[in-house]
């Protein structure tokens, strides 16, 4: 493995604890346990897992041809390429052809017979015990994925709610921002005061299954950590499609 060589300033008393940790076994070096602990660290700052939450009835969109490859694929992959291990996806009677395209990527299929999207995360319920990625099944996302779980491990609440502008924002529904909260959301109207809209993405932490009643996140849990201020707000400034 190829590693640079590089020069930094150490408190002495941290660099002390650091030596202690050199046991000539397991830890042979100053450097290979700065390595070990750095990594650790980084570890402990990451998100692994992520959700697709996917209706039956999206199945044959996310089976289209985007990019070169399925869009199911492109997915997976931006996940993927932002340190995601372990992908479960929620859908209803999955297709023979998804299952094939899924085979060599790191997902799970869950099928799940729910009348919404809340009511398909919370299936989940028992194996999420970490914070989550979770994102909508017929959309596609680029951006820095990094960031937004950087902000959402600092700021500490409930969930990070993707956002991008759109200047028909009336066919989305708007959030209202204070600061890096959301507070309020407007429902799809001629009149509106935000262009500001739901990118389809967000962070959870797994305290988040205690809050979900009802059967759909946009309508009967984000409004209710709005208000509350459990709701981070965080601008994706990437691309976005939708395939719904």
């Amino acid at each position: 493995m190829n590693k640079d060589k590089i020069a930094i300033s150490i408190e002495k008393s941290l660099l002390r604890v650091v030596d202690a940790k050199v046991d000539g076994s397991m830890l042979r070096s100053r450097s290979q346990a700065i390595e070990y602990f750095l990594k650790k660290g980084l570890d402990h700052a990451s998100i692994t897992t992520a959700v697709l939450l996917l209706k039956g009835s999206q199945q044959d969109a996310v089976l289209k041809v985007h990019k070169g490859k399925p869009l199911i694929h492109s997915q997976v992959e931006f996940f993927i390429h932002h340190g995601i291990k372990k992908v479960f996806l929620i859908t209803q009677g999955a297709q023979k052809e998804l299952r094939e395209h899924l085979i060599d990527l790191p997902v799970e299929i869950i099928e799940k017979e729910a009348k919404g999207n809340a009511s398909a995360l919370l299936s989940l319920k028992d194996k999420l015990k970490e914070p989550f990625i979770a994102m909508s099944g017929d959309t596609y996302n680029d951006f820095d994925l990094l960031k937004m779980i950087t902000k959402h491990l600092s700021l500490n609440k409930l969930a990070t709610m993707g956002l991008m502008t759109r200047e028909k924002s009336s066919e989305y529904g708007t959030a209202i921002l204070d600061g890096d909260f959301i507070i309020d959301f407007q429902e799809k109207t001629k009149k509106i005061s935000s262009h500001i809209v739901n990118a389809g993405i967000y962070i959870f932490r797994p305290e988040i299954f205690e809050m979900i009643s009802g059967q759909s996140l946009e309508k009967d849990v984000f409004p209710k950590l709005a208000k509350i201020k459990e709701l981070v707000g965080f601008f994706t400034y990437g691309e976005y499609e939708h395939f719904g």
